[in-house]
Protein backbone atom coordinates (compact mmCIF):
# COMPACT_ATOMS: atom_id res chain seq x y z
CA UNK A 1 0.00 0.00 0.00
CA UNK A 2 1.36 3.11 -0.96
CA UNK A 3 1.65 6.25 1.27
CA UNK A 4 -0.83 8.31 -0.59
CA UNK A 5 -3.34 4.89 -0.47
CA UNK A 6 -2.83 4.80 2.91
CA UNK A 7 -3.95 8.80 3.30
CA UNK A 8 -6.79 8.18 1.46
CA UNK A 9 -7.95 4.74 2.99
CA UNK A 10 -7.49 6.63 6.78
CA UNK A 11 -9.46 9.60 5.78
CA UNK A 12 -11.87 8.80 3.80
CA UNK A 13 -14.19 8.57 7.07
CA UNK A 14 -13.77 12.68 7.27
CA UNK A 15 -13.85 13.22 11.10
CA UNK A 16 -13.96 9.80 12.38
CA UNK A 17 -10.80 9.11 14.81
CA UNK A 18 -10.35 5.75 16.22
CA UNK A 19 -7.23 6.36 18.43
CA UNK A 20 -5.66 4.74 21.24
CA UNK A 21 -4.80 1.01 21.71
CA UNK A 22 -5.51 -1.91 22.72
CA UNK A 23 -2.44 -2.00 25.98
CA UNK A 24 -3.67 1.44 27.80
CA UNK A 25 -2.73 0.40 30.84
CA UNK A 26 -4.92 3.15 33.08
CA UNK A 27 -7.54 3.68 30.11
CA UNK A 28 -10.38 1.67 32.11
CA UNK A 29 -9.66 3.00 35.10
CA UNK A 30 -9.46 6.76 34.35
CA UNK A 31 -12.23 8.89 34.71
CA UNK A 32 -10.96 11.41 32.52
CA UNK A 33 -11.30 9.33 29.70
CA UNK A 34 -14.26 8.21 27.97
CA UNK A 35 -15.15 6.50 24.29
CA UNK A 36 -17.22 7.70 21.86
CA UNK A 37 -18.02 5.06 19.29
CA UNK A 38 -14.47 4.41 18.26
CA UNK A 39 -12.79 8.06 18.90
CA UNK A 40 -11.09 8.81 22.38
CA UNK A 41 -12.05 11.38 24.61
CA UNK A 42 -10.48 13.21 27.04
CA UNK A 43 -12.71 15.20 29.61
CA UNK A 44 -10.06 18.56 30.26
CA UNK A 45 -11.04 19.40 34.33
CA UNK A 46 -13.97 16.46 33.86
CA UNK A 47 -16.25 19.14 31.67
CA UNK A 48 -14.73 19.51 28.38
CA UNK A 49 -14.99 16.66 25.94
CA UNK A 50 -12.18 16.77 23.24
CA UNK A 51 -10.72 14.48 20.70
CA UNK A 52 -6.93 13.53 22.13
CA UNK A 53 -5.40 14.41 18.67
CA UNK A 54 -5.38 18.26 18.56
CA UNK A 55 -3.87 20.78 16.16
CA UNK A 56 -1.25 22.97 17.51
CA UNK A 57 -1.56 26.27 15.97
CA UNK A 58 2.62 27.50 16.36
CA UNK A 59 3.39 26.87 12.69
CA UNK A 60 0.67 28.95 10.49
CA UNK A 61 2.71 31.97 11.50
CA UNK A 62 5.69 33.43 9.97
CA UNK A 63 9.14 31.72 9.84
CA UNK A 64 10.82 31.65 13.02
CA UNK A 65 7.53 32.05 14.42
CA UNK A 66 7.45 35.46 14.09
CA UNK A 67 5.07 37.92 11.98
CA UNK A 68 2.43 36.95 9.64
CA UNK A 69 2.80 33.75 7.05
CA UNK A 70 3.88 34.03 3.74
CA UNK A 71 0.23 33.06 2.49
CA UNK A 72 -2.23 34.33 4.68
CA UNK A 73 -4.70 31.98 2.78
CA UNK A 74 -3.23 29.31 3.33
CA UNK A 75 -2.63 29.50 6.71
CA UNK A 76 -6.61 30.09 7.25
CA UNK A 77 -6.77 26.86 5.01
CA UNK A 78 -5.12 25.03 6.98
CA UNK A 79 -6.85 25.85 10.63
CA UNK A 80 -10.53 25.37 8.67
CA UNK A 81 -9.19 22.04 7.09
CA UNK A 82 -7.83 20.88 11.08
CA UNK A 83 -12.12 21.40 11.79
CA UNK A 84 -13.12 19.42 8.65
CA UNK A 85 -10.93 16.64 9.88
CA UNK A 86 -12.42 16.25 13.48
CA UNK A 87 -9.95 19.19 15.63
CA UNK A 88 -11.76 20.08 18.41
CA UNK A 89 -9.00 21.27 20.71
CA UNK A 90 -6.56 23.65 18.94
CA UNK A 91 -3.34 25.22 20.96
CA UNK A 92 -2.25 28.52 20.59
CA UNK A 93 -0.18 31.19 22.40
CA UNK A 94 0.04 34.78 22.42
CA UNK A 95 3.71 34.13 21.78
CA UNK A 96 2.91 33.12 18.37
CA UNK A 97 3.99 35.37 15.84
CA UNK A 98 4.16 37.27 18.56
CA UNK A 99 -0.31 37.57 18.51
CA UNK A 100 -0.24 36.53 15.09
CA UNK A 101 -1.58 33.06 15.78
CA UNK A 102 -4.64 34.18 17.58
CA UNK A 103 -5.59 36.70 15.37
CA UNK A 104 -5.83 34.04 12.11
CA UNK A 105 -7.58 31.28 14.32
CA UNK A 106 -10.15 34.08 14.89
CA UNK A 107 -10.58 35.00 11.25
CA UNK A 108 -10.54 31.58 10.14
CA UNK A 109 -13.10 30.32 12.54
CA UNK A 110 -15.45 32.90 14.13
CA UNK A 111 -18.18 32.40 14.87
CA UNK A 112 -16.52 29.42 16.38
CA UNK A 113 -18.17 25.52 15.85
CA UNK A 114 -19.79 24.58 18.49
CA UNK A 115 -17.86 22.58 21.61
CA UNK A 116 -14.26 23.86 20.01
CA UNK A 117 -11.78 24.16 22.77
CA UNK A 118 -9.40 27.06 22.10
CA UNK A 119 -6.10 26.78 24.56
CA UNK A 120 -4.31 29.90 24.62
CA UNK A 121 -0.89 30.64 26.82
CA UNK A 122 0.70 34.07 28.33
CA UNK A 123 3.69 34.79 29.81
CA UNK A 124 6.50 34.40 27.47
CA UNK A 125 7.50 37.53 25.99
CA UNK A 126 9.24 37.89 22.15
CA UNK A 127 11.52 40.72 21.99
CA UNK A 128 12.97 39.56 18.62
CA UNK A 129 13.06 36.71 16.20
CA UNK A 130 14.20 33.72 17.81
CA UNK A 131 14.14 35.15 21.25
CA UNK A 132 11.75 33.84 24.43
CA UNK A 133 11.79 35.53 27.99
CA UNK A 134 9.63 34.64 30.28
CA UNK A 135 7.48 37.35 32.24
CA UNK A 136 5.36 36.06 35.02
CA UNK A 137 4.39 39.23 36.39
CA UNK A 138 0.72 39.14 37.80
CA UNK A 139 0.12 42.73 36.05
CA UNK A 140 1.36 41.33 32.99
CA UNK A 141 -0.19 38.43 32.77
CA UNK A 142 -3.65 40.34 33.41
CA UNK A 143 -2.67 42.47 30.45
CA UNK A 144 -2.08 38.92 28.58
CA UNK A 145 -5.39 37.46 28.94
CA UNK A 146 -7.67 40.31 27.93
CA UNK A 147 -5.29 40.58 25.11
CA UNK A 148 -5.89 37.32 24.03
CA UNK A 149 -9.79 37.48 24.62
CA UNK A 150 -9.93 40.13 22.55
CA UNK A 151 -7.98 38.77 19.78
CA UNK A 152 -9.62 35.44 19.94
CA UNK A 153 -13.01 37.55 19.96
CA UNK A 154 -14.05 35.25 23.33
CA UNK A 155 -15.83 35.95 26.35
CA UNK A 156 -14.25 33.44 28.06
CA UNK A 157 -10.83 31.33 27.41
CA UNK A 158 -11.94 27.55 27.70
CA UNK A 159 -7.67 26.63 28.82
CA UNK A 160 -5.50 29.04 29.65
CA UNK A 161 -1.71 27.92 30.30
CA UNK A 162 1.14 29.42 32.00
CA UNK A 163 3.50 29.22 29.40
CA UNK A 164 6.70 29.37 31.21
CA UNK A 165 6.93 29.81 35.42
CA UNK A 166 9.44 32.89 35.42
CA UNK A 167 12.44 32.25 37.65
CA UNK A 168 12.00 36.12 38.76
CA UNK A 169 8.61 35.93 40.11
CA UNK A 170 7.03 33.39 42.57
CA UNK A 171 5.11 30.97 40.80
CA UNK A 172 2.07 31.84 43.67
CA UNK A 173 1.96 35.42 42.54
CA UNK A 174 2.07 35.04 38.56
CA UNK A 175 -0.96 31.96 39.52
CA UNK A 176 -2.37 34.26 42.04
CA UNK A 177 -3.35 36.75 38.76
CA UNK A 178 -5.13 33.93 36.71
CA UNK A 179 -6.82 33.11 39.51
CA UNK A 180 -8.70 36.29 40.01
CA UNK A 181 -9.03 36.43 36.30
CA UNK A 182 -10.70 32.91 36.52
CA UNK A 183 -12.96 34.31 39.23
CA UNK A 184 -13.87 37.12 37.25
CA UNK A 185 -15.13 34.26 34.26
CA UNK A 186 -12.73 35.30 31.89
CA UNK A 187 -11.17 31.99 32.25
CA UNK A 188 -12.62 28.34 32.64
CA UNK A 189 -9.70 26.25 33.36
CA UNK A 190 -5.92 26.59 33.63
CA UNK A 191 -3.05 24.73 33.01
CA UNK A 192 0.76 25.20 33.46
CA UNK A 193 3.97 24.21 30.82
CA UNK A 194 7.39 22.53 30.81
CA UNK A 195 6.87 22.00 34.47
CA UNK A 196 8.22 19.28 36.75
CA UNK A 197 5.59 17.11 39.65
CA UNK A 198 6.60 18.91 42.02
CA UNK A 199 5.80 22.55 40.61
CA UNK A 200 2.10 21.17 39.79
CA UNK A 201 1.70 20.45 43.51
CA UNK A 202 3.00 24.04 44.01
CA UNK A 203 0.56 25.43 41.90
CA UNK A 204 -2.36 23.13 42.89
CA UNK A 205 -2.36 24.73 45.88
CA UNK A 206 -3.16 28.00 44.85
CA UNK A 207 -5.67 26.95 42.11
CA UNK A 208 -7.19 23.90 40.30
CA UNK A 209 -4.81 22.63 37.21
CA UNK A 210 -6.22 20.38 34.33
CA UNK A 211 -3.53 20.28 31.92
CA UNK A 212 0.10 20.52 31.30
CA UNK A 213 2.32 20.96 28.18
CA UNK A 214 5.43 19.79 28.63
CA UNK A 215 7.99 18.51 25.70
CA UNK A 216 7.65 14.89 25.22
CA UNK A 217 7.75 12.17 21.93
CA UNK A 218 9.16 8.97 21.57
CA UNK A 219 12.73 10.10 20.94
CA UNK A 220 12.21 12.18 23.95
CA UNK A 221 11.03 11.22 27.38
CA UNK A 222 12.47 13.52 29.84
CA UNK A 223 9.50 14.08 31.40
CA UNK A 224 7.90 10.86 31.79
CA UNK A 225 7.87 11.46 35.47
CA UNK A 226 5.47 14.16 35.16
CA UNK A 227 3.44 12.23 32.61
CA UNK A 228 3.06 9.48 34.96
CA UNK A 229 1.76 12.26 37.52
CA UNK A 230 -0.84 13.46 35.12
CA UNK A 231 -2.14 10.22 34.63
CA UNK A 232 -2.48 9.70 38.43
CA UNK A 233 -4.23 13.07 38.84
CA UNK A 234 -6.19 12.94 35.71
CA UNK A 235 -4.43 15.59 34.21
CA UNK A 236 -4.37 16.03 30.43
CA UNK A 237 -0.74 15.66 28.87
CA UNK A 238 0.02 17.91 25.55
CA UNK A 239 3.27 16.94 24.49
CA UNK A 240 4.73 19.63 22.57
CA UNK A 241 7.01 18.70 19.57
CA UNK A 242 5.57 15.17 19.35
CA UNK A 243 7.37 14.65 16.19
CA UNK A 244 10.73 16.14 17.29
CA UNK A 245 10.59 19.63 16.65
CA UNK A 246 12.28 20.79 13.58
CA UNK A 247 14.87 17.91 12.85
CA UNK A 248 11.82 15.75 13.14
CA UNK A 249 12.59 11.88 14.26
CA UNK A 250 15.00 10.04 11.82
CA UNK A 251 15.74 7.30 13.35
CA UNK A 252 16.40 4.69 10.63
CA UNK A 253 14.76 1.64 12.64
CA UNK A 254 11.51 4.11 13.15
CA UNK A 255 11.31 4.67 9.25
CA UNK A 256 11.69 0.44 8.85
CA UNK A 257 9.09 -0.35 11.24
CA UNK A 258 6.90 2.56 9.40
CA UNK A 259 7.21 1.36 6.21
CA UNK A 260 5.97 -2.38 7.38
CA UNK A 261 3.13 -0.87 9.19
CA UNK A 262 1.98 1.21 5.93
CA UNK A 263 2.50 4.55 7.75
CA UNK A 264 4.97 7.21 7.61
CA UNK A 265 7.49 8.10 10.44
CA UNK A 266 5.19 10.94 11.44
CA UNK A 267 2.28 8.47 12.25
CA UNK A 268 3.76 5.61 13.79
CA UNK A 269 4.75 8.62 16.34
CA UNK A 270 1.88 10.38 16.96
CA UNK A 271 0.13 7.21 17.45
CA UNK A 272 2.61 5.57 19.57
CA UNK A 273 1.75 8.89 21.73
CA UNK A 274 -1.76 8.04 21.71
CA UNK A 275 -1.10 4.55 22.47
CA UNK A 276 1.83 5.41 25.32
CA UNK A 277 -0.70 7.16 27.61
CA UNK A 278 -5.09 7.44 27.90
CA UNK A 279 -3.75 11.09 28.75
CA UNK A 280 -1.85 12.24 26.01
CA UNK A 281 -3.03 14.55 23.95
CA UNK A 282 -1.04 15.08 20.80
CA UNK A 283 -0.94 18.60 19.27
CA UNK A 284 1.07 18.51 15.88
CA UNK A 285 1.47 21.83 14.17
CA UNK A 286 1.81 22.39 10.61
CA UNK A 287 1.61 24.76 8.23
CA UNK A 288 0.84 22.72 5.22
CA UNK A 289 -2.96 21.06 4.36
CA UNK A 290 -1.02 17.73 3.30
CA UNK A 291 0.75 17.06 6.06
CA UNK A 292 -2.15 17.99 8.39
CA UNK A 293 -3.64 15.36 6.73
CA UNK A 294 -1.00 13.51 7.15
CA UNK A 295 -1.01 14.04 10.93
CA UNK A 296 -4.62 13.64 11.54
CA UNK A 297 -4.72 10.12 9.67
CA UNK A 298 -2.10 9.22 12.66
CA UNK A 299 -5.12 8.82 14.93
CA UNK A 300 -6.57 5.64 12.53
CA UNK A 301 -3.12 3.61 13.29
CA UNK A 302 -4.07 0.35 14.50
CA UNK A 303 -1.25 -2.07 15.84
CA UNK A 304 -0.91 -5.17 18.16
CA UNK A 305 0.59 -5.16 21.53
CA UNK A 306 3.51 -6.89 20.33
CA UNK A 307 3.92 -4.73 17.75
CA UNK A 308 3.99 -1.56 20.31
CA UNK A 309 6.42 -3.62 22.01
CA UNK A 310 8.48 -4.15 19.04
CA UNK A 311 8.09 0.03 18.42
CA UNK A 312 9.17 1.18 22.01
CA UNK A 313 11.94 -0.94 21.65
CA UNK A 314 13.77 0.31 18.35
CA UNK A 315 13.03 3.78 19.68
CA UNK A 316 14.44 2.95 23.28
Amino acid sequence: MTRRKFLGTTLAGGATLIAGGSNMIFAANSPAVTEAGANSLFRLGGDLSVNRLGFGAMRITGEGIWGWPPDRDNALKVVRRAIDLGVDLIDTADAYGPETSELLIAEALHPYPKDLVIATKGGLTRPGPGQWVPNGRPEYLTRCVENSLKRLQLERIDLYQLHRIDPKVPMEESLGALKKMQEAGKIRHVGLSEVSAEEIDRARKVLPIVSVQNQYNIGNRKWEKTLTYCEKEGLGFMPWSPIGGNRGLKDNALEAAARDYHASVVQLALAWLLHRSPAMLPIPGTSSVAHLEENMAAATLKLTAEDWKRVDALAS
